[in-house]
């Protein structure tokens, strides 16, 4: 890769916040999805909301919600954007839980960091909500993990 297709870069090599300043807004979309991997008597806790801690999947979706609005914070080049609309949706398998975060926003720059952002906090609380159930007797977690965490659509129309 070159210089002049890293956008996060000026002329030395030095990272920036690129300029959007002159671009036209435009309606954007960007979903995201990953999956977080357990053992199957914890995802059943957590359908029948029988862990200590409460709701998890609700609890999660608050801070896929959270996530998406504080990106800017966190991710050193992104701007901060309107958020329009996020919506988050769980499919639960007998060892997994995937989460899918959909944002909407009518800007100058995109919302696809803001998806995974979503995504990555919202699977990291209901690991935060389940780790006590998911350790074995080493304290280790040997079948939890997240991973394809990926954007799965990202969309840009003339407003």
């Amino acid at each position: 890769m070159t210089d002049e297709q890293l956008t996060h870069t000026d002329e030395e090599g030095r990272a920036e916040m690129v300029d959007v300043g002159s671009k036209a807004d435009s309606k954007r979309r960007a979903v995201a999805r990953g999956r977080i991997r357990l053992q199957p008597s914890t995802v059943e806790a957590v359908q029948e909301n029988e862990l200590g801690k409460g709701d998890v999947l609700a609890t999660a979706r608050v801070g896929a919600i959270q996530a998406v609005k504080h990106t800017w914070e966190t991710i050193p080049m992104c701007h901060q954007i309107p958020v329009t609309n996020v919506d988050t949706s769980f499919e639960v398998d007998e060892d997994a839980i995937d989460l899918t975060v959909a944002v909407e926003t009518t800007g100058k720059t995109g919302c696809e960091m803001e998806a995974l952002s979503g995504v990555t906090t919202g699977l990291n609380v209901v690991w935060d909500m389940v780790k006590a159930a998911e350790k074995d007797e080493d304290g280790q977690y040997p079948e939890t993990a997240i991973e394809d965490v990926h954007v799965v659509e990202k969309v840009k129309e003339p407003v």
